[in-house]
């Protein structure tokens, strides 16, 4: 790109991958990770950090193929020999998802947030700014996957047809600022997201702000993140309760209304069995989309001067990053391609899958603050190809966790190569959303869709 810029170190994503390093190499991490006591104890091929390699790269190559390529790689010009797909389902049945969630936790999470130069977590007035969703996700035809997560029946237009599959429900935690997914818990598809979303608050910190859409606007949501002491915004629908609907009939913009609610009279013996408070003050703010749709947003953001009400169509907008976030392991990962048909190895996958994505937030972090120092001089806005950036990433995967070459070495040579294939950003543009038939939709999953490794 010929940018003649202040370098922005990789340091503080240094401190993140040599934590990763030690964690895979550490016998009391392994010793936690483990399905039972002899597990990894013996020295073979299929160590647990190989392991973990092999499952953060989910390829959609044939697991023969992924394994000789990953072996070659590993040696090198030495001699290498490959292990067969019978020793990879035998290993891999001795690892537990949990390494996973704890490196994302405990290394990825902790040393992101706690950068405080130039490469520092975005903050919207002050807050981390979270949206909460989930999205439902077609899992391997296995019994036991069906027994533990649900059973979907197809139909068509003349009624239940004779086949079913398995399917699950994903709630991530998303910071849509710094593109990291806090807490992700995959479970039962019938399992409401609104009950799933408040276990996950433990997950996040005081003064964070979660936004979520409609599913949901209730009493018993909002008192809920109170009670954790966070705050929230919230889609509502016109009938979910008075005060929206009477924002709605007025149809206007720009309001900021602040009642006092309680709970609906059949969910007041729930409330108080939960020790809930019966009654919240909450803020309703009217908003205009460019569509000319009214939007009704409940929050506890109560400060009309810190938070006038034209600051609040900006946070709801951001919310649409929890979507292209599935939207990217969904599509450009091909979650639903999963390696494995147990119950362990599709927790696996997705967890390896959000690790993978947050990894990749804070290995681009650097090159994509060095485009944004560059726009003021450039024709047009820039940002990290992430089809580039994931396909770098895993193909850089050895070099990066298990090998000897110094992390910053590595860190720089793929922050050069994001920055040679950067994608244009086009703000003001806007496509209009098209209800698609069902076949130009499959014709684009089996032809068109674009995936990486």
């Amino acid at each position: 790109m010929g940018m003649q810029l202040q370098h922005y170190p990789n340091e503080p994503v240094v401190g993140i991958i040599e934590g990763i390093r030690e964690a895979l190499h550490d016998p009391q991490f392994v010793q936690r990770h483990r399905q039972r006591p002899q597990a990894f104890t013996r020295r073979r091929r299929l160590s647990f950090e190989h392991m973990m390699l092999l499952l953060l790269q989910k390829t959609l190559k044939a697991v023969q193929l992924h394994l000789h390529e990953y072996f070659a790689r590993l040696a090198g010009a030495a001699g290498w020999a490959s292990v067969s797909p019978s020793a990879w389902t035998q290993a891999r049945a001795k690892l537990s998802h949990g390494a996973f969630i704890e490196l994302n936790q405990a290394v990825v999470l902790r040393r992101a947030y706690a950068s405080d130069g130039p490469l520092a977590a975005r903050r919207w007035r002050g807050h981390r700014l979270l949206a909460l969703d989930s999205s439902l996700v077609r899992l391997p035809s296995d019994l036991k996957i069906a027994e533990a997560f649900g059973w979907v029946g197809c139909s068509n237009q003349q009624g239940e047809l004779d086949c079913r599959y398995p399917q699950g429900r994903l709630s991530v935690v998303y910071d849509v600022l710094n593109r990291l997914a806090l807490d992700a818990r995959l479970g039962a598809w019938k399992q409401g997201e609104r009950a799933v979303g408040i276990t996950q608050l433990a997950a996040t910190w005081a003064d964070d702000v979660i936004v979520t859409d409609r599913g949901y606007a209730s009493y018993e949501w909002f008192a809920q993140v109170l009670g954790h002491q966070q705050h929230f915004i919230c889609r509502c629908a016109r009938g979910t309760f008075a005060v929206s609907k009477q924002l709605f009939e007025r149809d206007e913009a720009g309001v900021s209304v602040t009642v006092s609610v309680g709970p609906p009279n059949g969910q007041v013996g729930a409330v108080r069995r939960a020790r809930l408070p019966e009654s919240l003050t909450v803020r309703w703010v009217t908003v205009r989309l460019s569509s000319g749709e009214l939007e009704v947003l409940a929050t506890s953001l109560l400060d009309e001067q810190r938070y006038p009400s034209a600051c609040f169509e900006q946070a709801y907008g951001y919310r649409w990053g929890a979507e292209t976030f599935y939207g990217l392991i969904k599509g450009r990962l091909d979650l639903e391609n999963f390696s494995g048909r147990s119950v362990e190895s599709v927790q696996q996958d997705v967890h390896a899958t959000i690790l993978l994505s947050n990894l990749e937030s804070v290995v681009t972090r650097s090159a994509q603050a060095r485009m944004d120092r560059a726009a003021p001089r450039a024709r047009r806005l820039a940002q990290v190809n992430r089809a580039v950036s994931f396909h770098a990433l895993k193909s850089h995967l050895i070099e990066l966790l298990v090998s000897r070459l110094p992390p910053l070495e590595v860190l720089n040579q793929l922050e050069e190569l994001f920055l040679s294939n950067p994608v244009s950003v086009r703000p003001r543009r806007k496509r209009p959303r098209r209800k698609r038939s069902a076949w130009r939709s499959y014709h684009y999953q089996r032809t068109r869709r674009k995936i990486v490794f």
